[in-house]
């Protein structure tokens, strides 16, 4: 008769007997094709940064949630409302940069270059270079950003803009810097969307115009709750306010006192001298349903010391 074994051993002979299950680690992957970096999170489709020199600025176009719905307004098809096409996924633009319209696509932000730092890992890293030309496609500035993508759908942008060939002058305008805009059925206008800031304003008549550590917009699509909050960072050389628009217009920008004041505050022109260089660095994370604050809150404060 075979005696029982003790319960340990059997715990023992258990373990060896069945291999160890190891969970995979969150990855984000950059796959460069052509004109084209496409970006996946545990190797489902995120989104794809493109820069083709023919397009009048580099972008990312579409931003998709885990569960592939689409975040961001699609830039054609029959759901293109046709309002404000220069509204592309997620952007860095802003009018009056020695008197160009470059939010308006009225000037050119060419690629020049897109290394990939980190392609694999979390998080993924690229550094691409962007020249905004003037009317005689000469170099007014020249854009170094290093995107850094988190496998948690946070995108964190450093900006370092060279002055190039003179004095580069920043008008005070609403139209800029660092913009995304959301699906249309998340528009508040459409008694959808819900609009909060870090300080604890609502909706888009509070929130416009304003500072503030973070300000968040969520939403339904296809009946299921999505949202987006753009930071601002504290290193900035000027404390940023918010373009939030209730038809789903969601920037940030550091330009623009009297613009965002109504005119409460006096106008702000900005001139940064020739060889001089401005960084700015700003975040903008995508969650499913509403975020809590404390969340949000601490994300702020981690990208804070970055």
């Amino acid at each position: 008769m075979i005696k029982s074994l003790p319960a340990t051993l059997i715990l023992v002979l258990f373990s060896v007997a069945m291999p160890q299950v190891v969970l995979a680690a969150d990855s984000v992957k950059l796959l460069r094709n052509g004109d084209a970096v496409s970006v996946t999170i545990n190797d489902k489709e995120f989104t794809t940064y493109r820069f083709a020199k023919s397009l009048p600025k580099p972008y990312f176009f579409p931003i998709k949630a885990a569960d592939g719905a689409l975040l961001t307004r699609p830039i054609v098809g029959e759901d293109y409302q046709g309002d404000h096409p220069h509204h592309k996924g997620i952007w860095v633009s802003v009018d009056e940069v020695n008197e160009i319209q470059f939010w308006a696509e009225k000037g050119k932000i060419e690629n020049r270059g897109v290394e990939l730092l980190a392609s694999a890992g979390n998080p993924a890293i690229m550094r691409v270079t962007n020249h905004w030309l003037d009317r005689n496609a000469a170099d007014i500035m020249i854009e170094t950003t290093t995107i850094t993508i988190h496998a948690n759908r946070m995108l964190e942008y450093d900006i370092q803009f060279k002055m190039a060939g003179s004095d580069v002058n920043f008008r005070d305008t609403k139209e800029g810097l660092f913009g995304f805009r959301l699906a249309e059925s998340q528009r508040e206008d459409k008694g959808q969307g819900k609009v909060t800031n870090a300080d604890g304003k609502k909706g888009t008549k509070e929130c416009w115009g304003q500072r503030s550590a973070w300000v968040d917009y969520e939403g339904p699509i296809d009946g299921k709750g999505y949202g987006v909050t753009l930071f601002d960072h504290p290193g900035n050389f000027r404390p940023s306010r918010y373009h939030v628009r209730n038809y789903g217009l969601f920037s940030v920008s550091p330009f623009g006192e009297a613009a965002y004041t109504n005119g409460a505050e006096p106008a702000v022109n900005d001139v940064f001298k020739k060889e001089s260089v401005l960084r700015l660095r700003y975040a903008i994370y995508f969650h499913e349903g509403p975020a809590p604050v404390a969340e949000l809150n601490g994300l702020a404060e981690r990208f804070s010391k970055r």
